[in-house]
């Protein structure tokens, strides 16, 4: 018994509308963070199911692109938040205003 493709594409573009939604709504920069993460994952959900549905590999490599970009982003996005949040001791998006002095 094995799960249809559109079972997971339906996971994945319910996981990304929830991470658009989080980027969306939430004022916290760290949250903001997470849903950005969250897409993320579902774009990997969907690139594992197509490659799992046609028999390739190529849908894996490229979720090994993606999360070598992420743990790249992870690293950066975190030390430019704890940067601001030790200058402005916030992490509100709504009052950060980086072009201001």
């Amino acid at each position: 018994m094995t799960v249809p493709l559109s079972a997971y594409l339906i996971l994945s573009a319910f996981l990304f509308f929830l991470g658009v939604v989080g980027v969306a709504t939430r004022r916290n920069a760290l949250i903001v963070f997470m849903c950005i993460e969250l897409m993320l994952n579902a774009v990997n959900l969907s690139f594992v199911a197509f490659a799992r549905s046609l028999n390739s590999m190529a849908g894996h490599v490229f979720v090994f692109f993606v999360m070598a970009v992420a743990t790249a982003e992870v690293a950066v996005g975190l030390a430019i938040i704890i940067a601001i949040y030790r200058n402005r001791e916030t992490v509100d998006v709504a009052e950060l205003n980086l072009l201001k002095w």
